[in-house]
């Protein structure tokens, strides 16, 4: 096809087809935009109804005198928690023998043997209190004295009671010690 129209007119044209391309693009992206507007605002509407209702809702519940079974879960559930205050205080008052047992462990001489070990909680102080009472056998004086000065490095051991007849005999000692921990 041959076109005999002037140059001008051919760009007039043209510049018409793009004038118009554009124009058409515009409206389009004006009506997408538009109906994302619409779009969202409906779903805020939404939202908001939901809202309001489910507050409605829970206004009336709350001022409904409460079901039976709903009365015998709250017992239930004051129960278990009463229970469980109780457990929480039985073990904050729990001694646990095995720490004790393994730092009274680390500082006793190879030389001394333990007979018997005991541990009870006060708490009539300030602070809870735990009194040990340790008796055993000691080789000889110097190493019953190691063990003493061991003890007394210990920051948390205090109080300590060495009886004067833990002294008497140079070898073969039957010693008695108590002391406190203080947790």
């Amino acid at each position: 096809m041959i076109n005999l129209l002037p140059p001008e007119e051919k760009r007039d044209l043209l510049a018409e087809n793009k004038r118009r391309t554009i124009l058409i693009l515009l409206v389009l992206v004006l009506f997408f935009l538009s109906v994302l507007v619409l779009i969202l605002f409906s779903v805020k509407t939404y939202l908001q109804i939901e809202a309001i209702s489910q507050k409605a809702l829970l206004l009336e519940t709350e001022k409904k005198p409460q079901q039976p079974e709903v009365q015998g879960f709250q017992e239930k559930v004051n129960l278990i928690n009463q229970n469980l205050t109780k457990l929480s205080n039985f073990y904050k008052q729990k001694i646990y023998f095995s720490d004790i047992l393994e730092r009274v462990s680390q500082i006793l001489p190879t030389q001394i043997y333990l007979n018997n070990f005991s541990a009870t909680l006060s708490t009539a102080e300030k602070e809870p209190t735990i009194k040990i009472a340790l008796s055993g056998f000691a080789v000889n004086r110097d190493v019953l004295l190691e063990f003493k000065q061991n003890l007394e490095k210990e920051s948390d051991f205090k109080n300590f009671n060495f009886p004067s007849i833990n002294w008497v005999k140079p070898i073969d000692i039957d010693f008695f010690v108590t002391f406190e921990i203080i947790q």
